[in-house]
């Protein structure tokens, strides 16, 4: 069974999965019973998620999740790990794309400048049930897309890595541990869109929309899985820098506003470079709206980039964070390598 043509259908919604290239744990979310539609799809009537599980996982986006109809980013869409939803025009991140195996590093944001994504972040650190445990806040510019993304991890590994706090190596979290998150991204007020369901990593991109991570803010609300999670997640938010007022706690949810971050920053997040690299995606962001201005569609648009202007094309395949392209793999290689090396040198200066 080829990954390029494994298009799964889940209570009518679409997505697009790179299953055959990662599959550590096939388990529930892809039971070898399952068989394809000569076309490829997984019939609605044996789909891995029924009742509250598929609820969970398609609310949130009122429209189905449909493929583009354009095949080479119908493909990409797939490796990459991401669905499109035509109602709001964003790419949204499935239940187990590639970097679901990956985990969080925080040389993952040091790493992200440089490779055109200037975007903001607060990382929540917290203790429950004798395991360390994160949740990622990322909002801003990813090269050619505005978005944002909760991410939830957990099993910390630790390195010393000198001028790099937090330099903790998580692993997602496993389907029982996903909690109910939502989202609604704002820029200078205005709503750009909305995420809600039930994930580990919820996200959101906009392809051709350009902002500055400072214009951005988004309303989030998590519900942690009981009031020993919710004490804990609150103490990790003190300790990050959010004040008591500017927490909602109903029961076990937990809604603020993500809007300047209150953790510190990437080093590699300076001004004179954030300039430079938001000037060259506001032109990309320009081309983009250039070219589609005319068409309303993404089937439309997708069609009009690849006929008119190929290195625009190029970028729109790469859309998203730690996409599957070389630079996302040269980005999660220099990240372990800095890791291995930094911690063997600091092994061997304190035996």
């Amino acid at each position: 069974m080829s990954f390029l043509n494994n298009t799964r259908v889940t209570n009518g919604i679409m997505t697009l999965w790179g299953e055959d290239l990662w599959r550590p744990d096939p388990g529930r979310l892809f039971p070898e019973e399952i068989i394809l539609n000569p076309n490829g799809n997984i019939p609605k009537e044996q789909s891995p998620y029924s009742g509250e599980d598929a609820k969970n996982i398609s609310e949130g986006t009122e429209s189905e999740i449909e493929e583009t109809g354009i095949e080479q980013l119908d493909e990409l869409a797939e490796l990459t790990g991401y669905s499109y939803d035509p109602e709001q025009d964003i790419f949204i991140s499935n239940i187990r794309p590639w970097q679901r195996y990956i985990g969080y590093c925080r040389l993952y944001d040091e790493f992200a400048a440089p490779t055109g994504m200037i975007i903001d972040c607060d990382e929540i650190y917290f203790e429950y049930q004798d395991k360390q445990w994160m949740i990622g806040l990322w909002k801003g510019q990813y090269d050619m897309v505005t978005g944002g993304e909760i991410g939830f991890y957990k099993n910390a590994l630790k390195f010393n890595i000198p001028g790099i706090p937090n330099a903790l190596f998580y692993n997602a979290v496993d389907d029982e541990d996903m909690l109910e998150m939502s989202y609604v991204l704002k820029k200078n007020g205005n709503v750009l869109f909305t995420r809600k369901a039930k994930h580990w990593w919820l996200t959101g991109f906009k392809p051709g929309e350009f902002s500055e991570p400072s214009e951005l803010s988004m309303d989030i609300s998590i519900t942690l899985k009981d009031i020993f999670m919710t004490n804990a997640f609150l103490a990790g938010m003190k300790k990050a820098g959010y004040q008591t007022e500017e927490l909602l706690i109903d029961g076990n949810t937990v809604s603020f506003t993500f809007d300047a971050p209150r953790t510190r920053q990437p080093w590699t997040r300076k001004k004179i470079t954030d300039r430079i690299i938001q000037r060259k995606n506001k032109f990309l962001c320009d081309k983009y709206q250039e070219l589609t201005g005319s068409h309303n569609t993404v089937q439309e648009k997708i069609r009009a980039i690849k006929e008119q202007d190929q290195e625009i094309y190029q970028k729109v395949r790469k859309m998203g964070k730690m996409s599957y392209t070389l630079e996302g793999w040269i980005t999660v290689i220099a990240a372990l390598f800095v890791l291995y090396y930094l911690g063997s040198s600091v092994q061997r200066e304190n035996p």
